[in-house]
């Protein structure tokens, strides 16, 4: 009897991916893993079979039978069913219906010479911290701060509760919890309860604003959705961009020719940069939940009602059916059809911002300090496998 492989699989460094991938891409598309805790799943490697369950409303984030459902993990996000069966695709229009103007391609690009002011105010505070020796931690003055500044304004939270909101969100996210991401999860809940409650009182030009005014003229979206939807666009709207911004920024750092090309045609390169990045940073190496809510066939396998599915966008990113030579960086790749931000309906609703945000720290990082390198090397690098969202803990720089 052949048993099934553990999530997650073992991989070389930060930036590639398990070599196990690329084998089951060509063998086995859709193959049953074990997830971390040990619960049985279904592993999408292959772009065309991502793309497929992406778009098929017969998957979704609930489960017909919670109490059943395979477990990811210990962590408080991306680890079980949420919503409700019933009313999932009520609940998803609604919320679309809700934050697609605050999160809108045309609104973001009216946003972009702010979020340029405050990644400059962030490269000051880098500039300022550079030790004796030359040195200073990119990820605590710029990865870090910039997403959470962003999504501070957007959703209307104080900035100076960053470190509280943040100390939740790792504890939210730590794969191993023992039970404590839960308890985290219902103090992030409380908090964007608080910040609900303080929004009927003294409104403003925020989200969370809007949240309070729906809530207000439906009934149906009760106190609880508003709470779990704040606390999940907080946790998401910084921890996600965090690490795309480090591993993009290591992408650029450890090929120095890669770099200098970057900064001899920052404006020709930038967008196939982005987007280069967004294809090849792997920050956690699980994927993305779905369970079937009927049965499914895909890749001349039958997949069964209540069936948890894994999704990994790392692997389907790097098919060589859909990508030419798919694990070179390559600027100038077109078209670069990944599906880093999902596909279909449930396509993340943060693509703009996340697009924006990395568009501005590369173009202003790179123009500023263009002979930014590392100062550690990479396999010497705090990596954060403890969490689902990945990503590493410091980034020190010199220049």
């Amino acid at each position: 009897m052949i048993t099934a492989p553990r999530l997650p699989f073992d991989r070389p460094n930060i930036l590639e991916v398990a070599p196990l991938h690329a084998v089951l891409r060509r063998e086995a598309p859709v193959v049953p893993v074990r997830t971390p805790v040990g619960d049985p799943a279904w592993l999408v490697t292959r772009h065309a079979e991502a793309r497929e369950l992406f778009a098929d409303p017969r998957l979704g984030r609930s489960h017909p039978d919670p109490e059943s459902a395979a477990m990811v993990t210990e962590a408080a996000v991306m680890n079980g069913p949420s919503g409700s069966y019933e009313t999932e695709q009520h609940e998803h229009d609604r919320m679309r219906r809700l934050l697609v103007p605050a999160f809108s391609a045309k609104r973001m690009r009216l946003l972009g010479d702010h979020v340029a002011e405050l990644v400059d105010g962030c490269l000051d505070d880098l500039v300022a911290a550079r030790d004796a020796d030359g040195t200073a931690d990119l990820h605590e003055h710029l990865s870090f701060p910039l997403p959470v500044l962003v999504i501070c304004e957007l959703l209307g939270v104080p900035f100076a509760d960053r470190e509280y909101f943040s100390g939740l969100s790792e504890r939210v996210a730590a794969i191993r919890s023992g039970g404590d991401a839960a308890e985290a999860m219902a103090e992030f809940h409380a908090y964007t309860g608080r910040l609900a409650a303080r929004k009927r009182v003294e409104p403003g030009e925020d989200v969370v604003t809007d949240l309070v005014r729906a809530r207000e003229a439906d009934p149906t979206f009760g106190e609880a959705e508003l709470t779990r939807l704040a606390a999940g666009l907080l946790f998401a709207g910084h921890e996600t961009t965090v690490g795309r911004i480090d591993l993009g920024v290591l992408l650029l750092l450890t090929d120095p020719a890669r770099r200098d090309a970057f900064v001899a045609d920052i404006d020709g390169r930038l967008h196939g940069t982005v987007e280069e990045v967004l294809r090849l940073s792997a920050p956690s190496g699980l994927g993305l939940l779905r369970y079937a809510h009927t049965d499914v066939e895909i890749g001349g396998t039958t997949i069964r009602r209540g069936d948890a599915v894994l999704i990994s966008t790392d692997s389907a990113n790097r098919d060589a059916g859909v990508f030419d030579e798919p694990e070179a960086f390559d600027p100038t790749r077109r078209p670069n059809p990944h599906v880093s931000f999902g596909y279909g309906g449930h396509f993340c609703i943060g693509a703009s911002l996340a697009r924006t945000e990395l568009s501005t720290v590369f173009a202003r990082l790179f123009a500023r300090l263009p002979g930014l390198r590392l100062a550690v090397s990479p396999d010497r690098l705090d990596v954060r496998s403890d969490q689902v969202t990945g990503g590493v803990r410091a980034l020190p720089v010199s220049w």
